[in-house]
Protein backbone atom coordinates (compact mmCIF):
# COMPACT_ATOMS: atom_id res chain seq x y z
CA UNK A 1 0.00 0.00 0.00
CA UNK A 2 2.96 2.32 0.90
CA UNK A 3 4.34 2.33 -2.66
CA UNK A 4 1.33 2.33 -4.40
CA UNK A 5 0.30 5.57 -2.78
CA UNK A 6 3.70 6.88 -3.49
CA UNK A 7 4.71 7.44 0.03
CA UNK A 8 8.32 8.01 1.13
CA UNK A 9 10.39 5.88 2.89
CA UNK A 10 13.92 4.78 3.58
CA UNK A 11 15.47 2.73 0.63
CA UNK A 12 18.06 1.09 2.87
CA UNK A 13 15.27 -1.93 3.78
CA UNK A 14 15.26 -4.50 1.75
CA UNK A 15 11.76 -6.09 1.93
CA UNK A 16 10.96 -9.99 1.75
CA UNK A 17 7.75 -11.46 2.09
CA UNK A 18 6.40 -14.48 4.83
CA UNK A 19 2.78 -15.33 4.70
CA UNK A 20 2.92 -15.31 8.24
CA UNK A 21 5.11 -13.61 10.42
CA UNK A 22 4.84 -17.21 12.49
CA UNK A 23 6.98 -18.78 9.68
CA UNK A 24 10.48 -16.87 10.69
CA UNK A 25 12.52 -18.69 12.93
CA UNK A 26 15.00 -17.55 15.67
CA UNK A 27 17.49 -18.66 12.62
CA UNK A 28 16.31 -16.36 10.18
CA UNK A 29 17.08 -13.15 11.96
CA UNK A 30 20.98 -14.34 13.53
CA UNK A 31 21.63 -15.75 9.32
CA UNK A 32 20.56 -11.89 8.11
CA UNK A 33 22.98 -10.54 10.95
CA UNK A 34 25.83 -13.01 10.10
CA UNK A 35 25.28 -11.82 6.65
CA UNK A 36 25.76 -8.34 6.76
CA UNK A 37 22.38 -6.90 7.74
CA UNK A 38 22.69 -3.88 10.09
CA UNK A 39 18.91 -4.78 11.94
CA UNK A 40 15.94 -7.08 11.11
CA UNK A 41 12.59 -5.41 11.54
CA UNK A 42 9.73 -8.21 11.07
CA UNK A 43 6.06 -6.75 10.23
CA UNK A 44 2.67 -7.91 10.25
CA UNK A 45 -0.39 -7.93 11.12
CA UNK A 46 -2.33 -6.79 14.41
CA UNK A 47 -2.42 -9.58 17.26
CA UNK A 48 -5.58 -11.45 16.89
CA UNK A 49 -6.15 -10.50 13.62
CA UNK A 50 -3.59 -12.99 11.66
CA UNK A 51 -4.79 -14.54 8.37
CA UNK A 52 -3.17 -18.11 8.58
CA UNK A 53 -2.38 -18.94 12.14
CA UNK A 54 -4.29 -16.89 14.68
CA UNK A 55 -1.26 -17.83 17.02
CA UNK A 56 1.18 -16.86 14.58
CA UNK A 57 2.13 -13.39 15.63
CA UNK A 58 2.39 -14.11 19.00
CA UNK A 59 4.94 -17.33 18.48
CA UNK A 60 6.56 -14.82 16.60
CA UNK A 61 6.39 -12.09 19.54
CA UNK A 62 7.79 -14.75 21.55
CA UNK A 63 10.85 -15.34 19.51
CA UNK A 64 11.64 -11.50 18.91
CA UNK A 65 11.98 -10.80 22.38
CA UNK A 66 13.82 -14.42 23.41
CA UNK A 67 16.21 -13.11 20.50
CA UNK A 68 16.47 -9.65 21.87
CA UNK A 69 17.92 -11.27 25.15
CA UNK A 70 20.06 -13.88 23.01
CA UNK A 71 21.60 -10.35 21.14
CA UNK A 72 22.49 -8.70 24.48
CA UNK A 73 24.25 -11.85 25.94
CA UNK A 74 26.73 -11.98 23.06
CA UNK A 75 27.27 -8.75 22.76
CA UNK A 76 25.07 -7.05 20.17
CA UNK A 77 22.38 -4.31 20.75
CA UNK A 78 18.72 -5.85 21.12
CA UNK A 79 17.51 -2.36 19.55
CA UNK A 80 18.53 -4.19 16.08
CA UNK A 81 15.90 -5.68 16.07
CA UNK A 82 12.04 -4.58 15.96
CA UNK A 83 8.77 -6.16 15.78
CA UNK A 84 5.59 -4.23 15.23
CA UNK A 85 2.07 -4.75 13.65
CA UNK A 86 0.84 -3.10 10.06
CA UNK A 87 -1.83 -4.36 7.92
CA UNK A 88 -1.49 -4.22 4.44
CA UNK A 89 -3.41 -1.52 4.02
CA UNK A 90 -1.51 0.70 6.71
CA UNK A 91 0.66 2.30 4.06
CA UNK A 92 1.19 5.25 6.00
CA UNK A 93 1.91 3.62 9.16
CA UNK A 94 4.66 1.66 7.45
CA UNK A 95 6.02 4.45 6.31
CA UNK A 96 6.47 6.29 9.39
CA UNK A 97 7.82 2.45 11.30
CA UNK A 98 10.33 2.26 8.43
CA UNK A 99 12.17 5.73 8.54
CA UNK A 100 11.88 5.67 12.14
CA UNK A 101 13.40 2.48 12.66
CA UNK A 102 16.07 3.33 9.79
CA UNK A 103 17.19 6.36 12.18
CA UNK A 104 17.29 4.32 14.84
CA UNK A 105 19.91 2.04 12.84
CA UNK A 106 22.13 4.73 11.95
CA UNK A 107 22.33 6.01 14.88
CA UNK A 108 23.48 2.83 16.05
CA UNK A 109 26.04 2.19 13.49
CA UNK A 110 27.04 -0.72 11.35
CA UNK A 111 26.66 -3.83 13.43
CA UNK A 112 29.73 -4.31 15.06
CA UNK A 113 31.62 -1.26 14.82
CA UNK A 114 28.72 0.01 17.43
CA UNK A 115 29.04 -2.45 20.15
CA UNK A 116 33.14 -2.27 19.71
CA UNK A 117 33.39 -6.20 18.17
CA UNK A 118 35.81 -6.72 15.39
CA UNK A 119 34.78 -8.36 12.09
CA UNK A 120 36.05 -11.90 13.29
CA UNK A 121 34.65 -11.46 17.10
CA UNK A 122 31.34 -10.79 15.70
CA UNK A 123 31.44 -13.55 12.88
CA UNK A 124 32.66 -15.78 15.91
CA UNK A 125 29.76 -15.07 18.01
CA UNK A 126 26.81 -15.09 15.17
CA UNK A 127 27.83 -18.89 14.12
CA UNK A 128 28.14 -20.31 17.90
CA UNK A 129 24.51 -18.80 18.16
CA UNK A 130 23.24 -20.33 14.97
CA UNK A 131 24.97 -23.87 15.82
CA UNK A 132 22.65 -23.70 19.09
CA UNK A 133 19.79 -22.28 17.74
CA UNK A 134 17.92 -26.02 17.65
CA UNK A 135 19.43 -26.37 21.29
CA UNK A 136 17.72 -22.77 22.45
CA UNK A 137 14.41 -24.14 20.63
CA UNK A 138 14.43 -27.04 22.33
CA UNK A 139 15.77 -25.55 25.93
CA UNK A 140 12.89 -23.08 25.69
CA UNK A 141 9.68 -25.14 23.74
CA UNK A 142 7.05 -24.52 26.67
CA UNK A 143 7.38 -20.81 26.84
CA UNK A 144 7.74 -20.10 23.20
CA UNK A 145 4.62 -21.86 23.17
CA UNK A 146 2.88 -20.25 25.26
CA UNK A 147 0.65 -17.14 24.48
CA UNK A 148 0.65 -14.57 26.72
CA UNK A 149 -2.78 -12.12 26.64
CA UNK A 150 -1.02 -8.66 27.53
CA UNK A 151 1.64 -8.11 24.59
CA UNK A 152 3.45 -6.20 27.39
CA UNK A 153 4.43 -8.74 29.43
CA UNK A 154 6.41 -10.44 26.21
CA UNK A 155 9.33 -7.92 27.07
CA UNK A 156 9.23 -9.38 30.79
CA UNK A 157 8.99 -12.99 29.51
CA UNK A 158 12.51 -13.97 29.20
CA UNK A 159 15.65 -12.47 31.20
CA UNK A 160 18.82 -11.93 30.92
CA UNK A 161 19.84 -13.94 34.27
CA UNK A 162 17.50 -16.80 32.40
CA UNK A 163 19.96 -16.71 29.16
CA UNK A 164 23.35 -16.44 31.02
CA UNK A 165 21.84 -19.78 32.39
CA UNK A 166 20.94 -20.80 28.96
CA UNK A 167 24.25 -20.49 27.56
CA UNK A 168 25.74 -21.68 30.88
CA UNK A 169 24.40 -25.10 30.57
CA UNK A 170 24.47 -26.31 27.17
CA UNK A 171 24.26 -29.98 27.09
CA UNK A 172 27.07 -31.83 25.05
CA UNK A 173 25.81 -36.26 24.17
CA UNK A 174 28.28 -38.99 24.20
CA UNK A 175 27.55 -42.14 23.06
CA UNK A 176 28.69 -45.01 25.73
CA UNK A 177 30.74 -47.74 23.62
CA UNK A 178 30.41 -49.93 26.19
CA UNK A 179 26.68 -50.08 25.61
CA UNK A 180 26.41 -48.87 21.59
CA UNK A 181 24.97 -52.12 19.58
CA UNK A 182 25.40 -50.29 16.62
CA UNK A 183 21.42 -50.18 15.69
CA UNK A 184 21.67 -47.52 13.20
CA UNK A 185 18.55 -45.22 15.02
CA UNK A 186 20.68 -42.43 16.37
CA UNK A 187 22.83 -42.63 12.71
CA UNK A 188 19.53 -42.40 10.48
CA UNK A 189 17.98 -39.40 12.72
CA UNK A 190 20.64 -37.21 13.88
CA UNK A 191 19.80 -34.05 11.45
CA UNK A 192 23.39 -33.09 10.64
CA UNK A 193 24.83 -36.21 10.49
CA UNK A 194 26.93 -35.23 13.40
CA UNK A 195 27.78 -39.23 13.96
CA UNK A 196 29.85 -41.54 12.65
CA UNK A 197 29.28 -45.19 12.86
CA UNK A 198 28.37 -48.25 10.20
CA UNK A 199 27.37 -51.87 10.39
CA UNK A 200 28.66 -53.37 13.45
CA UNK A 201 30.36 -50.37 14.51
CA UNK A 202 30.35 -48.71 17.40
CA UNK A 203 28.84 -44.57 17.03
CA UNK A 204 30.62 -41.60 17.70
CA UNK A 205 29.55 -38.18 17.91
CA UNK A 206 31.22 -35.66 16.05
CA UNK A 207 31.29 -32.91 19.06
CA UNK A 208 32.20 -30.02 16.46
CA UNK A 209 29.29 -30.82 13.97
CA UNK A 210 26.42 -31.27 17.01
CA UNK A 211 23.84 -29.04 17.67
CA UNK A 212 22.64 -30.39 21.03
CA UNK A 213 19.37 -31.24 19.58
CA UNK A 214 18.94 -33.89 21.77
CA UNK A 215 17.68 -36.15 18.96
CA UNK A 216 20.13 -39.35 19.60
CA UNK A 217 19.59 -38.75 23.41
CA UNK A 218 15.47 -38.98 22.68
CA UNK A 219 15.69 -41.78 20.20
CA UNK A 220 17.97 -44.16 21.83
CA UNK A 221 16.24 -47.71 22.27
CA UNK A 222 15.68 -47.93 26.03
CA UNK A 223 17.03 -51.18 26.23
CA UNK A 224 20.21 -49.82 25.21
CA UNK A 225 20.44 -46.04 26.98
CA UNK A 226 23.63 -45.77 25.34
CA UNK A 227 23.60 -42.08 24.38
CA UNK A 228 24.28 -40.29 27.72
CA UNK A 229 24.06 -36.03 28.45
CA UNK A 230 26.47 -34.43 29.72
CA UNK A 231 26.15 -30.99 31.48
CA UNK A 232 29.27 -28.51 33.31
CA UNK A 233 32.24 -31.52 32.43
CA UNK A 234 33.87 -32.37 29.14
CA UNK A 235 33.19 -35.35 26.78
CA UNK A 236 35.00 -38.15 27.03
CA UNK A 237 37.84 -38.84 24.50
CA UNK A 238 36.02 -40.83 21.16
CA UNK A 239 37.09 -44.36 20.91
CA UNK A 240 39.56 -44.98 18.25
CA UNK A 241 38.14 -46.37 15.49
CA UNK A 242 40.38 -49.36 15.26
CA UNK A 243 38.75 -50.60 18.79
CA UNK A 244 35.21 -49.63 17.20
CA UNK A 245 34.11 -53.17 15.55
CA UNK A 246 31.31 -54.90 17.82
CA UNK A 247 32.07 -58.49 18.53
CA UNK A 248 28.53 -59.36 18.07
CA UNK A 249 29.69 -62.65 20.86
CA UNK A 250 31.41 -60.61 23.43
CA UNK A 251 28.37 -58.20 23.59
CA UNK A 252 26.01 -61.17 24.09
CA UNK A 253 27.91 -62.62 27.10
Amino acid sequence: MAGVSRLQYTTEIRLIRVMCTGRIDLSFIIRALLNGADAVFIGGCHPGECNYMVQGNYHTLGMVHLCKKIMENIGINPERLRIDWCDAGEGIRFSRIMNEFSGKVKELGPLGQGEGLDEHELKSKLEEVTKLVPYIKMAKKEKLEKRLENEEEYSEFFTSEEIDTLFKEIPSYYIDPEKCQACGICFRRCPVEAIVGGKNQIHVIDQEKCIKCGTCFEVCPPKFQAVTKISGEPVPLPIPEEQRAIDRKTKKK
